[in-house]
């Protein structure tokens, strides 16, 4: 059993359980003590399990959607937050009311809330993220440096600094970057060229941060999740490609219950196939 103290936490590379396979995930997320699990079904498209016993309990449809990406919750406000990249927007689904939507304007792809409760949706194409007001309202717009090429994943730290997972499978650089508080400028970054070694990526794909600023990125094409400082330095395996059936494309840390939620997708044929989610432990 893999083992790893930090100044937070052990992170045992440990399954706790493994929720159904079926279509394929694009979001996971935890509020209270239930589990979000989003799936492409055109209707019952958001499993509800019980976060205890990770029985089903119902589904949500997100109504008008025509396609998936990723997906985020705001606890205050008890909603989720869904990216429609084939619509270019975002999909508001009250937990129990009403569904909104407002459009991004460009294809996004990654989703988070930050600490003021606003949107931050990352738009690979046009390396921009933009941030949102909890209704929709565009707050702001950042352009990333010309090296963040294909910008997948943002989260905002407390310091108000952004964390970037960034580079697809023909790109010359694949990282986690931290960047400035005005997006311009990188004040570190792990990662180089793709590879499999300690320190590289092949497509760093989504993040998860605990409250101590402590990173697991998704490192899909070499099955894994690593765990970084809060100065992006390399901590560990948090789990390895022996944990994982398929490959893992996103992560939920839930802090309350010490859980780090993995999408294990399955990549068959130039697409994902099937997909399910992997709970370990995090101590």
């Amino acid at each position: 059993m893999f083992e790893l103290t930090c100044c937070l936490c052990v992170v045992r590379g440990q399954v706790v359980h493994t929720l159904p396979e079926g279509e394929l995930i694009w979001g996971v997320a935890v509020l209270a003590d239930e589990v979000f699990v989003l799936r492409p079904k055109g209707r019952d498209d958001i499993e509800v399990y019980d976060a205890i016993t990770y029985r089903l309990q119902r589904c949500l449809t997100v109504p008008n959607a025509h396609g998936f990406a990723d997906m985020t919750i705001c606890t205050r406000f008890r909603c989720l937050y869904i990216i429609d990249p084939i619509a270019a927007c975002i999909h508001r689904l009250k937990l129990h009311g009403d569904a909104t939507r407002w459009p991004v304007n460009d294809k996004p792809y990654g989703i988070s809330v930050n600490r003021t409760l606003n949107v931050l949706v990352t738009c690979p194409a046009v390396r921009t993220i933009k941030e949102f007001s909890s209704h929709g309202e565009l707050l702001r717009e950042l352009t990333l440096p010309d090296d963040v090429i294909n910008p997948w994943h943002a989260v905002q730290l407390a310091n108000d600094q952004f964390i970037v997972s960034h580079g697809e499978a023909d790109d010359p650089i694949h990282r986690v970057s931290m960047i400035s508080a005005d997006g311009r400028h990188i004040v570190h970054s792990h990662g180089g060229q793709p590879g499999s070694d300690i320190g590289q990526y092949n497509v760093p794909r989504h993040l998860a941060v605990d409250c101590n600023d402590f990173m697991f990125v998704a490192d899909v094409n070499n099955r894994r999740v690593t765990l970084l400082s809060p100065t992006l330095d390399y901590v560990g395996q948090a789990v390895s490609r022996d944990n994982l059936k398929w490959r893992p494309r996103r992560l939920f840390l839930d802090v309350e219950r010490r859980r780090l939620y993995v999408a294990d997708n399955e990549w068959k044929d130039g697409v994902c196939s099937a997909g399910r989610v992997v709970v370990f432990t995090v101590q």
